[in-house]
């Protein structure tokens, strides 16, 4: 049997240089330039690129490295409901709803205007740095919600022009799920009718066997989630650029699970981790 042990290598990008005052402001910082990526030289992606490949040739049998550039969904009708009540409130009680007469944001919200525009943002900065290089996805994910599917297809519209490479909508990338209405996702039948243009994972089931109106899922649970769908990304000895489309719950668990400094993103952010993985038997567990 083998595990892996995946932590967070620091040292490329704006958002792992550990900064008090910067983390706590971080979720006003949702796409720094060049996605935060240190280097600001006209070479900067090539130059990361080889810095990649080097760790990878360099790398023991058992060990790989791969950079995820994770972004988080735009703005969504829930989002603006929690910030109506207050997370506290929301958590009690309006979470459990789908709305209150004036939003609806249950089940499974779309993107509100501002989510839309935070989505192109994002689009354009992706197009602002393919000048200079940047490494676009060799393979794409996706949570199977609404508001990560629009803003998957709204990010790479015009970035992602290979029909080769389509996102791959993946269970295990939702957020963090149960009891709030918002998490629960729609059939496989509408997301397959809607978004012809993106892949259903294998096994994916028609209704949503996984949201539980009366037990939220747990941290431990959460990163328990998360790291299978790291698993899942590291079978995949060949392609070494992801980017995963998710949520700030979904994310912060990659972020535990890969040793990494805690980080608010915002809606419509950006989190890019170079990530290194090793194999490890079960003898060789601590």
């Amino acid at each position: 049997m083998v595990q892996r042990l995946y932590q967070a290598v620091h040292g490329f990008f704006l958002q792992d240089q550990y900064d008090k005052d910067l983390h706590i402001k971080s979720s006003s910082i949702s796409l720094p330039s060049r996605f935060g990526l240190l280097d600001g030289s006209a070479e900067r992606w090539t130059t990361f690129r080889l810095a990649i490949s080097q760790l990878n040739a360099n790398a023991p049998e058992n060990t790989s490295y791969k950079v995820i550039f994770f972004g988080r969904h735009g703005e969504g009708y829930h989002n603006v409901a929690e910030a109506k009540y207050g997370t506290q409130a929301w958590d009690d009680y309006w979470s459990k709803l789908n709305g209150d007469g004036e939003l609806v944001w249950g089940p499974d919200p779309d993107l509100t205007p501002l989510g839309v525009d935070q989505a192109i943002a994002a689009r354009e900065l992706w197009k602002a740095e393919l000048p200079f290089g940047i490494p676009l996805p060799e393979k794409l994910y996706c949570s199977p919600l609404t508001r990560a599917i629009r803003t998957n297809i709204l990010t790479f519209e015009g970035v992602i022009t290979d029909d080769t490479r389509k996102t791959t909508i993946v269970e295990n990338c939702r957020e963090e799920n149960g009891v709030h209405t918002c998490d629960k996702r729609r059939s496989r039948s509408f997301i397959k009718s809607t978004y012809p243009q993106l892949l259903l994972e294998e096994g994916f089931t028609e209704e949503d066997e996984l949201w539980d109106a009366n037990a939220r899922e747990t941290k431990t649970e959460l990163d328990a989630r998360a790291r299978t769908v790291l698993d899942n990304v590291f079978e995949d000895g060949e392609k070494q650029f992801i980017s995963i489309t998710a949520h700030g719950g979904f994310i912060g668990a990659i972020l535990r699970v890969t040793n990494h400094w805690s980080y608010r993103l915002a809606t419509g952010g950006y989190i890019p981790i170079v990530i290194k993985g090793t194999n490890l038997t079960t003898d060789s567990m601590p």
